[in-house]
C-alpha cells in the first residue's frame, strides 16, 4: 500500500472512530435502568450498563483530570465531578455529555483553592456544597487561609459563584448530605453543618474519641459512595489495649468503621476485624449489612458481628475502590488501572471485567445509580 493511501485510510479510520465516540456520547440513559459512573485519565466520564456489564457511553470532560471524584444528582440527570487538580467542580449532563455547571473554587486571581474530596449535593438537587482550602499567593510568600464551606446554586451555569460561604473546620475532606438536609462533614471529627447558618457541631469524635483502652484511630478514606441503603461509611484502624497501661506490645490492632445512615442520621462506630492488612475501601452488602467487603491487594469478606474473616480472593493487581450493584448480586472493583473487575459476593469468584478506554482510574469514586 502506498504512503498516500495509508494516510488516507488512517484519516478515514480516525474520522469513523470520532463519529462513533460522538454518537456514543449522545446516547440517552434509560429510565428505571441501573448504571455505574466512573472517571479515568486523560479526562473521561464513563457510564457502564450494569445489566450487561458493558460500556454504555463516554463523556469527554474539560481541563485536566484529578481526582475525578464524582456525585450523581438526586434526579440522576447529572454527574458532578471534582477535577482539574482538585480546583474545579463540573456538572455534566448524562444524556448529552454537555458541561452545564462549572465552579472555579478559587475566588480571586491571587488565590489558589483546592477541595480534598469534599463535595455534596442537596436532596432536592438545587444546591452544591464544597469545603475549600484557600491559599493567598503573594509575590514572595504564600498565606494559608481559613477553610470555608462554599454553597452554589446548581442552576448557576458555567461561571458559578458561591451563594454564601462560611468558615469550616481544618482538615476536612469527605461529606454527604442526609435526607433531611443535614450536611455531614468528615475531618478530625465528624461534624454536622447547617448550610443555611454556617453553624457546625461535633456529631462524633474521631481523632478526639475517648474510647477506653483504645489508641486514637487512623483514617485514610477518600471514597464517598452513594448507596441504596444510604450508608456513608469510613474505615478506621486502631490499637485496642489490654488495660490502662496501654502497652503496645500486647495491644490488638483492629479494623472498624464509622457509618452514618443518611435516612435517619444515626451514627454507628464499630470494630469489625483484626488488622491483618490494609484496605482502601470497605462497604457493607446491600443484601446483608452484617457482611463487610474490603479491597486493596486482596478482596476480603468479613462477618461484622463475629469479627471474623470469612473469605478472601487473590487479585491480579491492586484495586482501590469497591462498589455493589443495587441488589447486592455483583461486586465491582475499580481504581488504579483502566479495568473494572466483577466478583460474585457469595463465592468471591471473579465473573467478569470491563476494560475502559483511556488510562488509569487512579482514586476515582464509582457510583451505582438507577435512572
Amino acid at each position: 500500500m502506498s504512503f498516500k493511501r495509508s494516510v488516507a485510510l488512517l484519516a478515514v479510520l480516525a474520522s469513523t472512530c470520532s463519529m462513533a465516540v460522538l454518537a456514543a456520547s449522545d446516547k440517552v440513559l434509560d429510565k428505571d435502568h441501573e448504571y455505574m459512573a466512573v472517571t479515568n485519565y486523560p479526562n473521561n466520564l464513563h457510564i457502564i450498563d450494569t445489566h450487561t456489564d458493558t460500556l454504555f457511553k463516554t463523556c469527554a470532560m474539560p481541563d485536566d483530570f484529578g481526582p475525578g471524584m464524582l456525585q450523581i444528582s438526586p434526579d440522576k440527570s447529572r454527574a458532578y465531578v471534582l477535577n482539574n487538580h482538585y480546583a474545579d467542580i463540573y456538572g455534566i449532563e448524562l444524556d448529552s455529555c454537555k458541561v452545564v455547571f462549572h465552579a472555579k473554587l478559587a475566588q480571586r486571581s491571587t488565590e489558589s483553592a483546592r477541595s480534598m474530596f469534599s463535595m455534596a449535593v442537596s436532596p432536592d438537587g438545587k444546591e452544591l456544597y464544597s469545603v475549600v482550602n484557600p491559599t493567598e499567593k503573594n509575590q514572595d510568600h504564600y498565606v494559608v487561609g481559613t477553610p470555608r464551606l462554599q454553597v452554589y446554586s446548581t442552576a448557576a451555569g458555567l461561571d458559578a459563584k458561591p451563594l454564601r460561604s462560611y468558615p469550616a473546620p481544618r482538615q476536612t475532606y469527605l461529606m454527604q448530605m442526609a435526607d433531611d438536609g443535614t450536611l455531614f462533614v468528615v475531618g478530625a471529627d465528624i461534624y454536622t453543618f447547617d448550610v443555611n447558618t454556617g453553624k457546625y457541631d461535633v456529631a462524633l469524635p474521631v481523632r478526639n474519641w475517648k474510647r477506653p483502652n483504645y489508641s486514637a484511630p487512623d483514617v485514610l478514606y477518600f471514597w464517598p459512595h452513594q448507596t441504596k441503603n444510604r450508608d456513608f461509611s469510613i474505615l478506621y484502624t486502631a490499637a485496642k489495649f489490654q488495660d490502662e497501661k496501654q502497652d503496645m506490645a500486647t495491644a490488638e490492632y483492629k479494623y472498624g468503621y464509622f457509618n452514618i445512615n443518611l435516612k435517619t442520621n444515626k451514627i454507628e462506630q464499630r470494630d469489625f476485624a483484626s488488622l491483618t492488612e490494609v484496605y482502601f475501601t470497605g462497604m457493607r452488602s446491600p443484601k446483608d449489612p452484617n457482611l463487610m467487603f474490603g479491597v486493596l491487594n486482596r478482596l476480603a469478606k468479613y462477618d461484622i458481628r463475629e469479627q471474623k474473616l470469612l473469605q478472601t480472593a487473590e487479585l491480579e493487581h491492586s484495586y482501590y475502590c469497591v462498589a455493589f450493584n443495587t441488589d447486592g448480586s455483583k461486586l465491582y472493583l475499580a481504581g488504579t488501572f483502566n479495568e473494572i473487575a466483577i466478583f460474585n459476593p457469595d463465592s468471591l469468584e471473579k465473573i467478569g471485567k470491563i476494560k475502559l478506554p483511556g488510562g488509569d482510574m487512579a482514586i476515582t469514586t464509582t457510583q451505582v445509580f438507577i435512572r
